[in-house]
């Protein structure tokens, strides 16, 4: 058996992490089609982002709230490889992230798919961090602003208590 660092297992993990979200991706809308395979896409990843969250909250000795919430999501983003900002919202009822270089897009460029990259992330996104947000308070709430995906230059990602939330 070879010897592998730290790092390598890591990246051995995190490449065979987004091969097989996309690999089985592939091979469903192979057998059923587009739709079929976002829509299985989706109720996964309605799913997944719970586990993720409790993880991360474990792990970390995080409360539930809005604090939690930052610091489990700033986690993940790091531990993906995204290039973000951060900034509290005025207030500090919620917080906003700008997310400047997505893997998932950048993904869906290298294997020749940028035209889906839109329907898909605008679904999926708004779901995964829908139930991240949910995961740390039934006070919080998510919104998608602009998307990579869509052409934007930055992915805004934003987190409200209820009490900040207008309208």
């Amino acid at each position: 058996m070879i010897k592998l660092s730290e790092r390598q297992i890591i990246e051995y993990w995190h490449r065979s992490y987004r091969t097989v979200d996309g690999m089985w991706f592939v091979k469903v809308e192979e057998r059923y089609g587009f739709d079929t395979a976002l829509d299985i896409d989706n109720a996964v990843w309605a799913v997944f982002p719970k586990i993720q969250a409790r993880m991360i909250r474990e792990m970390g000795g995080l409360e539930k709230g809005m604090r939690g919430l930052y610091e489990a999501v700033v986690t993940k983003l790091n531990l993906e490889g995204f290039t973000f900002e951060t900034e509290e919202i005025a207030g500090g009822g919620g917080f906003e992230i700008r997310i400047s270089e997505c893997p998932w897009h950048n993904i869906m460029n290298i294997s020749g798919r940028r035209e889906l990259s839109g329907t898909v992330g605008t679904l999926i996104c708004n779901t995964e961090y829908s139930v991240w947000a949910s995961e740390f308070g039934d006070n919080i709430s998510f919104e998608l602003g602009d998307q990579i995906c869509q052409d934007a230059k930055t992915c805004v990602l934003r987190f409200n208590s209820s009490s900040s939330v207008s309208g």
